[in-house]
């Protein structure tokens, strides 16, 4: 996903709606990308690096991810709580960060 390489490297976040536009995926769309986000979320916990999932958020007043991106969060380990308080925002803020500020081996790239 080069879009998300892409946006990390100019240090913005993607809706779901853009990237979706941007990938041109066939339908199901959102379960095609859903799948793709949650498996490189899952290779970059294995990898112990920041999850260049957190990049693609909702259009919504959140900003968030939506709330299945937190369910695969906290099966990896990686958070726990509710997916629309303080914490989630929190957490997620801090995420995106490291995800701007690491350094991704070459074939790790999105």
């Amino acid at each position: 996903m080069g879009e998300l390489d892409q946006a990390r490297r100019q240090r913005h976040l993607l809706t779901y709606r853009a990237l979706l536009e941007r990938l041109q995926l066939p339908s199901p769309a959102m379960q095609t990308l859903t799948a793709a986000l949650e498996h490189l979320a899952a290779l970059d916990a294995r990898a112990e690096q920041p999850l260049r999932s957190s990049l693609v958020i909702s259009q919504g007043a959140s900003r968030l991810p939506r709330t299945g991106f937190f369910e695969c969060v906290e099966r990896l380990g990686r958070f726990s709580g509710p997916s629309d308080g303080v914490a989630a925002a929190s957490w997620h803020a801090s995420e995106v960060v490291r995800v701007f500020e690491y350094e991704y081996p070459e074939s790790a790239e999105a």
